[in-house]
């Protein structure tokens, strides 16, 4: 249970660095600000993402690391002989593998918008 719901986690982790970082940036960079102040007016929750940056990326990190884990251990054990069962196995490493490098991409991405691009402004 826990191996098919870590890549979703992960996958919502690493989501949340975006929501932190890279669309408010996106929205200012776009001329949005006004829209973005609306929006976080509305839902003044989602400030709390952009104080607690440093938590919520070492979150998404650590979900990551586990899923990465999990991965690597997982490539090793074999599918089921039955030709059904096989078959949903693959597709299912396939999905997951999807999941977890959409999923470093998103970190990778809210990233460089918390942390890298300030330096430049």
């Amino acid at each position: 249970m826990l191996k098919r719901l870590l890549p979703y986690v992960t996958l919502f982790s690493s989501f949340s660095t975006l929501i932190c970082c890279a669309l408010p940036a996106l929205l200012v960079t776009l001329g949005l600000g006004a829209s973005l102040a609306s929006f976080l007016g509305s839902y003044p929750e989602l400030i709390w993402f952009s104080e607690n940056k440093a938590l919520v990326f070492g979150f998404g990190g650590l979900m990551l690391l586990l899923t990465g884990v999990s991965r690597w251990h997982q490539k090793s054990l074999a599918c089921p002989t039955d030709p059904e069962l096989r078959v949903a196995c693959e597709k299912t490493r396939g999905v997951a593998g999807g999941v977890f490098y959409g999923s470093l991409t998103l970190y990778a991405v809210g990233g460089l918008f918390a942390f890298v691009a300030p330096l430049f402004s």
